[in-house]
């Protein structure tokens, strides 16, 4: 079964109901822009297609239009939304799970953020790390063995190849786990920091995936639960629309549903891990043979190193 506790997890998502809240908002106005900018273009090429035999083709596609619009606008806010909102959470909460008091007078927001600013200055800094983290995530899996070191079973491929994407998907959470490291231990090189972490996670590769896996298909089972419930209010906007769009009723829900995964669930999957994390990494060291695997195995770990040794002139990592 998995090593964290879900009563705890929600104690600590309770106690950052501030950051809660502003994620809601924040992704919520996202699902509200989806919705206007697939009515505005739905409208638009309604309006354009009137002039043809099929409008309600026309309002299709200008629906689609719209949403690939909002969609472009989020995909280059990702670095802001990483930055203001993500890593100030994981700031707190890393506070929470080691039962260390916030400080008196200033809200967890703020906290949050300036913890993340004297971390690691501009945002830039932490998107490109980030994107190094990321880039490592593939090598773990890949030698970590996947299923097959769960399930050595010969003549299982189709059900391993499965497994194994199962497991790819439920490994969204890493880059934020090392994140939350890297404030933890405080270092002044955060190349460094998130180089040992990735070090410590790969060598507890097993116990951290097979709690990934479960967070993974809860997560997953909930965004479901949600879907269906978006789908007659989404029903009922669309309805809205000029024309007959009722794929788009589809489309909404699941954007409703993505809105409540990174606003309510998502926070709880990386409060869980990093709990686990934290709890099993206490005392141990990197083993110098992970290190050295990541190192053949992965290009953007070998980046990472050479980040890590040019930063503060190679000054090694303060704990």
């Amino acid at each position: 079964m998995w090593d964290f506790s879900i009563g705890k997890t929600i104690g600590i998502l309770l106690k950052t109901m501030p950051f809660i809240l502003t994620r809601m908002v924040i992704y919520f106005v996202i699902t509200l822009a989806f919705i206007l900018a697939s009515g505005t273009g739905a409208g638009i090429g309604y309006g354009v297609g009137s002039l043809s035999d099929s409008p309600e083709s026309f309002a299709v596609w200008g629906g689609i239009f719209g949403m690939g619009l909002v969609g472009t606008a989020v995909y280059w806010a990702r670095e802001w939304l990483l930055y203001m909102v993500k890593a100030a959470h994981i700031a707190v909460m890393v506070k929470l799970i080691d039962g260390e008091p916030l400080p008196d007078g200033k809200g967890q927001v703020a906290y949050g953020r300036e913890v993340v600013t004297a971390r690691f200055g501009e945002a830039n800094v932490l998107f490109a790390l980030d994107q190094l983290i990321k880039g490592v995530i593939a090598a773990i899996t890949g030698l970590l063995g996947g299923i097959a070191a769960f399930l050595p079973i010969p003549g299982l491929d189709g059900v391993v190849r499965f497994a194994n994407t199962v497991i790819r998907l439920s490994l969204t959470y890493v880059d934020e786990i090392i994140l939350g490291y890297n404030i933890r231990t405080g270092s002044d090189n955060a190349w460094e920091s998130s180089r040992r972490g990735l070090v410590l996670y790969a060598q507890n590769g097993l116990k951290m995936v097979k709690n990934a896996v479960w967070l993974s298909v809860f997560l997953w089972i909930l965004s479901i639960v949600v879907f269906l419930l978006a789908l007659a209010p989404a029903a009922a906007v669309v309805y809205l629309f000029p024309g007959d769009l009722t794929a788009l009723t589809f489309i909404v829900a699941i954007v409703f549903a993505w809105a409540f995964k990174a606003a309510v669930l998502e926070p709880f999957a990386i409060a869980a891990l990093m709990a686990v994390y934290f709890d099993t990494i206490r005392g141990q060291v990197p083993d110098p043979d992970w290190d050295a695997k990541l190192t053949g195995a992965s290009e953007k770990f070998r980046a990472l190193t050479d980040q890590a040794k040019g930063a503060f002139g190679g000054r090694a990592v303060t704990a």
